[in-house]
């Protein structure tokens, strides 16, 4: 793929969290950016927040992204390239197969198949996926395991459909099985584009999509705040692995952009690991008033570990993405949030 025929870039999720940072990093560099959303009141917030883009962005809104065909026609028009952001994701679920993977399957096959329409001018497919779709959660790996990109959680389709699974089995089960048909998808229908996926862990920052409010906030910030706003105890981290949403964006946008990424599926993570008691260290230090603000009722000044490695230094080199500190994006999404969203 050359990068040089690359000048619309359709981004899916545009309006969320991941994905407006992915958009901004594309207009930053002078691509004409075109969004889809489910909210045409989010687009034209997002529109508005950058009037100096007014040439370069606009939205379509397409209310369900899951349903084969509503990326075709005037959706695809002139777009060269493709970052996949959008996916369902929430654990109030009735049905687990319906509500959770199979949407995701036919989000992403509807998705590809738009885009390897005859005529299509699509070069490059960058799939968001994660690292759900990566680690094994029901094992203890031995000392010194690390993640890396080969690696696929082993929960079977049946198992993430059961009724009796839970909604985050279900949603372990819908990242990778999304993901497994995009790439079943290249294999089998030999598209004119390539496929690069991203599999990122707990995803932290600052935000760039529209949020009124501290409920609007997306989850994992959501928890990070919880942080700032006093919660007694703290969580835990699901897993020790993190990326700043910012970070995410710029691998999303140099994966479309390198020419050598496609046909490669990376991990998206800083190598430092994370902690929630790291978090409330780093709050208490950071501004005066988390000092009253954040619980104590914790073990202060213990630098996180994790029990595995996982390999986002690959990404970072064949990528050139430097990751950010956690400090560092603990302190710009809690003055943001402090600032401008409170």
């Amino acid at each position: 793929m050359s990068t040089q025929t690359v000048s619309r870039v359709l981004v899916t999720g545009s309006t969320g969290f991941i994905g407006a940072h992915v958009v901004d990093n594309l207009l930053a560099r002078g691509y004409s950016v075109r969004g889809s959303t489910r909210s045409a009141k989010k687009g034209e917030q997002m529109k508005a927040a950058r009037p100096q883009y007014a040439d370069k962005l606009e939205f379509v809104v397409i209310e369900d992204f899951t349903k084969i065909g509503v990326f075709d026609d005037s959706v695809m028009d002139g777009i060269d390239a493709v970052i996949h952001v959008a996916s369902p994701f929430f654990y109030d679920t009735t049905n687990n197969e319906q509500e959770l993977i199979i949407p995701a399957i036919n989000g992403v096959k509807s998705i590809l198949s738009a885009s390897a329409k005859p005529g299509s001018k699509v070069q490059r497919m960058v799939l968001t996926s994660s690292f759900a779709s990566v680690v094994d959660v029901n094992t203890t790996p031995p000392p010194g395991f690390t993640y890396t990109a080969a690696d696929w959680n082993p929960l079977t389709y049946e198992v993430a459909a059961d009724p009796k699974s839970t909604s985050v089995e279900a949603y372990r089960g819908s990242k990778k099985y999304a993901e497994l048909a995009a790439w079943d998808f290249v294999k089998n229908e030999k598209p004119q584009f390539d496929l690069v996926t991203l599999c990122p862990p707990m995803v932290f920052g600052p935000v760039a999509h529209p949020v009124p409010d501290i409920k609007s906030m997306n989850e994992s910030n959501s928890v990070l705040w919880s942080v700032a706003d006093g919660v007694d105890p703290l969580p835990g981290a699901r897993v020790p692995a993190w990326i700043d949403a910012r970070d995410l964006a710029e691998v999303h946008v140099q994966a479309l952009l390198k020419p050598e990424a496609g046909g490669k599926r990376f991990l998206a993570a800083s190598p430092e690991p994370f902690s929630y008691e790291y978090a409330a260290d780093i709050m208490k230090e950071k501004f005066d008033w988390a000092k009253d603000s954040v619980t104590s009722n914790y073990v202060a000044g213990q630098k996180p570990s994790a029990s595995y490695g996982v390999d986002g230094q690959t990404a970072a080199r064949e990528l050139g993405v430097t990751y950010r500190s956690f400090q560092d994006t603990v302190v710009d999404f809690v003055k943001q949030v402090k600032e401008t969203i409170l």
